[in-house]
């Protein structure tokens, strides 16, 4: 029928043309620019995965201590370690419940750290190489480890001695158990001088929230107590905002504060004059930063930063995950 046949003629058409296109397609392929996009896309197909492998998976890394090369941090609620250069950070823990606030003890054999393994957040000790978790404290009130004293003992916050719902900073000998609460009602951070005698201290815990440059009444600040003294001393009651996470070097108190709009690292005379700003990130607060040696590690952003007192320099730590990410 004459409808049949104007249905078949385009299938005859279509089927003589595609080796025609096929045969003008193969040519195009053999120019001497296509072939060597080829290549070039053959070899980058084959270096991209190496690229990958040796860069690796990053992650979000917090709370760090530093002891000499040897930085301890928090990355997927477990303790990982890492040479303070950077590279593939070696993970220690690996229990379901989260692990954090780390703090290496000043002879570098032992790490205390808060953990969530049996309910409430509770202080454990484990050897720096790696090894079983000890529980160091039953109070069920959210112990946080704070870090070392001088002489060994564990520094950590606690609202288990305290009859309002204060922090309270005490001191644990995790060799005999022997535990002192600090004559102190309020204090939720801090770091002893040399003497350990002398305790630079925050009242106040972090308010709970991210607002930049907050200046309410729960604002953290910085405080000196020297024992057999009747009160405690303001070192930063002139700034409204933010000044936390004291730390101790050479006769100075390290310190971080937004005074600039932005937490950086400072640092102070233990009677709080001469104030000098460290860094100047524009971006990024610096959070949870460690002292060790004149050297202070740091969290910014999801990364962590080294800065060396002496020489000024600020650098990023680069580290890589060996991990499922599960």
């Amino acid at each position: 029928m004459p409808l049949s046949g104007r249905a078949n003629a385009p299938v005859k058409i279509l089927l003589a043309s595609r080796p025609l296109s096929d045969n003008l397609q193969r040519r195009q392929l053999q120019k001497p620019g296509c072939v060597a996009m080829r290549r070039l896309i053959l070899l980058l197909c084959w270096l991209l995965p190496l690229a990958l492998r040796a860069d690796g998976p990053h992650g979000y890394y917090r709370f760090p201590t530093l002891h000499g090369d040897t930085v301890v941090f928090t990355a997927e609620g477990d303790l990982w370690r890492v040479p303070a250069k950077g590279g593939v950070a070696q993970r220690l823990t690996s229990h379901p419940g989260e692990e954090a606030h780390a703090a290496i003890s000043p002879d570098g054999t032992t790490l205390a750290f808060s953990a969530e393994y049996e309910g409430p957040t509770e202080v454990y000790t484990m050897p720096l190489e790696g090894g079983l978790p000890t529980r160091q404290t039953y109070d069920g009130a959210g112990s946080i480890v704070v870090g070392w004293t001088p002489d060994g003992r564990i520094l950590y916050a606690t609202r288990g001695y305290s009859t309002l719902p204060n922090d309270q900073l005490a001191s644990l000998d995790p060799k005999t158990g022997r535990r002192e609460v600090l004559p102190l009602a309020q204090a939720s951070d801090g770091v002893f001088g040399e003497d350990g005698k002398t305790l630079f201290f925050t009242r106040l815990p972090f308010q709970g929230s991210s607002t930049k440059r907050y200046q309410g009444g729960t604002a953290q600040n910085l405080w000196r107590f020297t024992a057999g003294q009747p009160e405690a001393v303001a070192l930063t009651a002139d700034f409204k905002g933010t000044s936390k996470n004291p730390m101790w070097w050479q006769g100075r108190v390290y310190f971080i504060s937004d005074r600039d709009g932005v937490m950086n690292l400072w640092s102070m005379a233990p009677d709080g004059t001469d104030r000098t700003q460290l860094t100047r990130h524009r971006n990024y607060d610096v959070k949870s930063a460690s002292l060790h040696h004149g050297r202070i590690v740091y969290q910014q952003g999801a990364d962590l930063r080294l800065f060396d007192i002496a020489a000024g320099a600020d650098r990023l730590i680069p580290i890589t995950l060996a991990s499922d990410f599960d």
